[in-house]
């Protein structure tokens, strides 16, 4: 197949959850498909993600495009102006005009058999009655993360705020999901969801998967036996209020029956108040983006996943299960995973459930080290990414087959309408 692929930022540094998705993703398909990926670019990928983009496209289209940084004058301009937009902040933001050029003349060469939309924010650009088969890969139904941020906000001005743009998600992302030819989940429950809340009509989904022998125990970085560690993009709002969450709410009671509990947060751009607490509070860490995991994981006692928003699926776990850690998340943070509470991993949704259930495992060395060895037999066997990639290419295969069919089905209706 010849795929042309649209996505919102070049991939390197690989270092958060949707870029590693689509990096591995992309990674097994250009072994037997042709990839040309076409991406905006806001100048704040690494210095060589150009030149790295070959490691999973054969050809690169970059569209310079500007996003005013968080926080700036400009920024609160544009969620300003939004409260009149039909459209949620977070799609205007990459509204290109230069893009969706590029699309439709990509397109119009006819030089591609499927095109993929990666998550839901290139579709702003997609022109409308493109003539290519057309797939939406939504890592996330972004509509019931911006619910699940109404839903716990207590402030009322933001809780009105996010309200709005959970609305305008649910409107435009419905609209969306029903304009490609498929849609492509990462789990079975955003399947069912989108099928049910949207009325998509071929809604599939794929599963995640882990690079098993990149995440695996060094054997040289001792174990901390106090020591909780946390990985994701702290830019992230979801990862933002999971550690608010768990640093006032869940390690205070850790604390009370495990006073030396440490606690590590690893991600780029942590928010400032975090990195102000760390400064006084030596049992809290902020190490901001670090070029490699692994040594924090290795490092950690447990795996804290304690996310209250969401949606897709949390890659960051089947990460620490290769890593052999014991792991303690929300329902929400293992969502959509094939896991049991119990057995590859503990479940807990309120603060003293999840602090009992860290205290076990850092309490009980034998139950740490059963639930970590569960989770690295379970991922190692079923969770690689070759079976995701394979199943992605042969729904591809199936949109473009669908495509053909229906083009054929009105030529032949046009030639009776002719000759009748």
């Amino acid at each position: 197949m010849k795929v042309l692929w649209l996505k919102t930022e070049l991939l390197h540094p690989v270092d958060k959850g949707g870029k590693i998705r689509t990096y591995q993703m992309l990674k097994q398909l250009k072994r037997e498909h042709h990839i040309t990926y076409l991406t905006l670019d806001d100048g704040t990928a690494a210095p060589d993600a150009t030149e790295n983009a070959r490691e999973y496209c054969h050809a690169l289209i970059g569209v310079r495009h500007e996003i005013r940084p968080k926080f700036s004058p400009g920024f609160y301009a544009d969620l300003g102006l939004n409260l009149v937009s039909p459209l949620p902040y977070f799609m205007t933001k990459y509204r290109s005009g230069t893009m969706r050029r590029k699309i439709a003349e990509c397109v119009q060469r006819g030089a591609f058999d499927v095109m993929v939309c990666d998550f839901l924010m290139p579709s702003i650009n997609v022109p409308r009655d493109i003539a290519c088969p057309a797939v939406l890969f939504q890592h996330n139904v972004e509509a019931a993360i911006w619910k699940r941020h109404y839903e716990i906000q207590t402030n009322p001005l933001k809780k009105t705020y996010l309200y709005a743009q959970w609305l305008k998600t649910r409107a435009y992302e419905r609209a969306a999901c029903r304009s490609f030819d498929s849609v492509i989940a990462v789990s079975p429950e955003d399947r069912d969801a989108m099928a049910r809340d949207y009325g998509v009509s071929y809604v599939t989904d794929v599963p995640t998967g882990v690079d098993v022998d990149y995440f695996a125990p060094s054997g040289r970085t001792p174990t901390d036996p106090f020591n909780l560690v946390f990985t994701g993009s702290m830019d992230w709002l979801p990862n933002e209020d999971a550690i608010r969450y768990f640093i006032e709410q869940i390690l205070p009671i850790i604390k009370r029956r495990v006073p030396q509990t440490t606690l590590t947060v690893v991600g780029r751009n942590p928010y400032p108040r975090l990195v102000e607490l760390s400064r006084r509070d030596p049992s809290i860490q902020v190490t901001g983006r670090v070029d490699d995991v692994r040594p924090y994981m290795e490092r950690a006692a447990a795996y804290i996943v304690p996310l209250r928003i969401g949606g897709g699926t949390r890659l960051k776990i089947y990460e620490a299960m290769s890593m052999e850690k014991p792991i303690v998340s929300t329902s929400v943070g293992a969502e959509g995973l094939p896991l049991r509470d119990g057995c590859e991993l503990m479940l807990a949704d309120t603060p003293e459930t999840f602090a009992e259930r860290v205290i076990s495992i850092i309490t009980n060395d034998s139950l740490a080290r059963e639930l970590g060895g569960r989770a690295a037999a379970a991922v190692r066997e079923h969770f690689g990414w070759r079976p995701a990639a394979e199943s992605f290419a042969e729904i591809c295969g199936d949109v473009i087959q669908r495509s053909k069919f229906k083009r054929s089905s009105l030529m032949v209706k046009e030639e009776l309408g002719t000759a009748v």
